[in-house]
């Protein structure tokens, strides 16, 4: 069953998708996610946060950039190791798939919300439901996830999240127009508000929360990588 919150939020993905191309491109602030697909707090964060930047017309001055790859690690053997083991590396392959084959964020992020929704559920194997929930073919996802173009695209997605500056110490780590966000990545609204230089901003920026300090040590749940393995630690 599609859950309520899935629905509610795919609504708003039909409703501003059209807005989302009538935005000028020039003005528009970057957001960019790099997660793992199984991490619990990754999953809880594309859902239940960063999936409001499609409320009030926030997308209309987004660049929104996901980069599924995370804590993985690359092998000289071009294979991965991942956090989660190795179901999470071929879901970290499918969104990049899919993210490549639906280049638009109105595009591709229903498809990795419900995938992370049903991760969030713990019933990540459940993925392909996706595909009929969203009437969405599942022939051009299949032949990328199978073919060495999917693990090209996670290779792309590794060498982008090596060349982060400052580099990640956790996900989701959250970047605003280059400038990591640390320990406040759940209040990202407020940041891409005060970085917006366009005229008439989205509604929800007029009610963002103010801005707190930036530190490195996160408040909320997080998973990180120490020395090539990783953990999962909360610190309040």
């Amino acid at each position: 069953m599609v859950s309520a919150s899935l629905l509610l939020s795919l609504s708003f993905f039909a409703l501003f998708s059209s807005s989302q191309s009538q935005s000028q491109s020039h003005s528009k602030v970057s957001l960019e996610l790099y997660y793992e697909s199984l991490c619990p707090d990754c999953s809880k964060f594309i859902v239940n946060h960063l999936s409001k930047i499609f409320k009030d017309d926030l997308i209309t001055i987004v660049d929104l950039k996901l980069v599924p790859w995370g804590n993985a690690i690359f092998r000289h053997n071009d294979t991965f190791y991942c956090q989660h083991g190795p179901y999470e590396c071929f879901l970290n392959t499918v969104e990049a798939c899919a993210i490549n084959i639906w280049p638009q964020p109105n595009k591709h992020f229903p498809f990795i919300y419900c995938v992370e929704d049903l991760a969030k559920q713990g019933k990540p194997e459940e993925w392909k439901s996706c595909f009929e929930k969203l009437h969405l073919d599942s022939k051009p996802i299949t032949q990328c996830y199978k073919s060495e173009y999917g693990k090209k695209l996670e290779l792309k997605y590794a060498a982008e999240t090596s060349a982060l500056r400052p580099p990640h110490t956790y996900v989701p780590w959250v970047v605003v127009d280059g400038t990591p966000l640390n320990e406040d990545f759940q209040n990202f609204i407020s940041y891409v508000c005060k970085a917006y230089k366009g005229s008439d901003p989205p509604h929800s920026c007029t009610k963002a929360a103010d801005l707190g300090e930036v530190n490195a040590k996160p408040k909320h749940s997080v998973c990180y990588m120490e020395r090539g393995v990783s953990t999962r630690e909360q610190v309040i």
